[in-house]
C-alpha cells in the first residue's frame, strides 16, 4: 500500500469517555433530585440543589480531574459525528428537560413549598432550562430538519428561541466585534452586559430573520418566520402549563425562564470578555479563530 493511501493513525481513534456522556442528562434531573434530597432530610435548602451542583460541585470535579487533552483528530471525526449514540445522548435531554418542568410545576401548584424552598425550586428548574439553550445549540448547529425543530423544542422553555437565528446567523459572524450583542467588552459589568445582549439579541434575530425572508420573497408574518414560531411554542408551552396547574405557576415560569437565559449570557460574558478581531487594511475583521473565545 502506497504512503498516500495509509489510513490516518487515528482515523480509528476510540472515544475512551463513551460510556460517560450520559452523565449530562443528571442535568434536567436537577429539580427532581432536589426534591428528593428535600423530602429525604426535610431540609428546604436542598431545593437549592440545582445551583450547588452546577456552581460548586462542577467546577469542583473540573478541578479535581484536571485537563483533558484527549480530542479526536479531523480524521476520525466524520465517523463519530455519524455515530447515533452521541445524537441520543443530546436528544434525550429534551424529554427529561419538559418532564421536569411539568413536574416543577406541579410542586409550585400544590402550594406547599416555603419561600426559601419555592425561589430553591425556581433556580435549580432554571438551571435546567439554561443548559437546556447549549443542548438547543448543539442540534441547532445541525444540518437535518428534525434536529433543528428539536432545537426549538429546547427553547421554548426559556423563551428564547430567537437565539437559534442570532446565535447561527448573527453571533458566529460578528462575535469579538463591537456589533455582537453577545460579545462582553472590555470593563462592562456582566449586569450592563446582560441587559444589553437580551435587548440587541433579540432586536438582531428580528432584523437577520426579516432580512432573509424578503430575500426569498416570503411573508415577514408567517409560519417560515423563525422567530415567531419558536415565540409561538414557547406561548403555547406557557399557555398549557398555566391551564393546566392554573395562574399561579406564571411568576414560577417567568422566574425559571429568566434564570435559564441568564445562565446562557453568563456564559457569553465569560467567554468572550474584552476580546477583539483585529481589522484588515480593507476594514474588514480578521477571520474567527479560537483566540476569540
Amino acid at each position: 500500500m502506497s504512503e498516500a493511501a495509509q489510513p490516518h493513525p487515528q482515523a480509528h481513534w476510540r472515544d475512551p469517555k463513551r460510556p460517560y456522556w450520559l452523565l449530562g442528562l443528571t442535568v434536567p434531573t436537577l429539580p427532581f433530585q432536589a426534591g428528593g434530597l428535600a423530602t429525604v432530610t426535610g431540609l428546604d435548602v436542598f431545593w437549592w440543589w440545582g445551583p450547588f451542583f452546577a456552581f460548586v460541585l462542577l467546577p469542583l470535579a473540573d478541578h479535581l480531574f484536571g485537563d483533558d487533552g484527549s480530542n479526536p483528530s479531523d480524521a476520525a471525526y466524520a465517523r463519530l459525528d455519524a455515530d447515533r449514540y452521541y445524537r441520543w445522548c443530546t436528544y434525550l435531554y429534551l424529554p427529561l428537560q419538559h418532564g421536569a418542568l411539568v413536574w416543577s410545576c406541579t410542586r409550585w401548584a400544590d402550594g406547599g413549598l416555603g419561600l426559601i424552598a419555592a425561589l430553591g425550586l425556581t433556580a435549580s428548574t432554571g438551571v435546567v432550562a439554561g443548559v437546556g439553550i447549549n443542548t438547543a445549540h448543539e442540534l441547532g448547529h445541525k444540518r437535518e430538519h428534525l434536529e433543528r425543530l428539536l432545537s426549538r423544542i429546547a427553547l421554548a422553555q426559556s423563551f428564547y428561541g430567537h437565539f437559534y437565528v442570532e446565535h447561527n446567523h448573527g453571533h458566529h459572524i460578528r462575535v469579538a466585534t463591537a456589533e455582537d450583542p453577545a460579545s462582553s467588552r472590555m470593563g462592562e459589568s456582566f449586569w450592563g452586559f446582560l441587559r444589553r445582549a437580551v435587548a440587541g439579541s433579540l432586536a438582531s434575530a428580528w432584523r437577520l430573520e426579516v432580512r432573509r425572508l424578503r430575500r426569498r420573497g416570503h411573508r415577514v408574518v408567517g409560519h417560515q418566520n423563525d422567530v415567531l414560531t419558536s415565540w409561538l411554542t414557547s406561548l403555547a408551552l406557557f399557555t398549557a402549563l398555566t391551564a393546566a396547574f392554573g395562574p399561579d405557576v406564571l411568576p414560577f415560569l417567568v422566574g425559571q425562564a429568566v434564570l435559564g437565559f441568564s445562565l446562557l449570557e453568563s456564559v457569553n460574558y465569560l467567554e468572550h470578555y474584552g476580546l477583539l478581531r483585529e481589522r484588515r487594511p480593507d476594514g474588514r475583521y480578521v477571520r474567527v479563530a479560537p483566540r476569540h473565545s
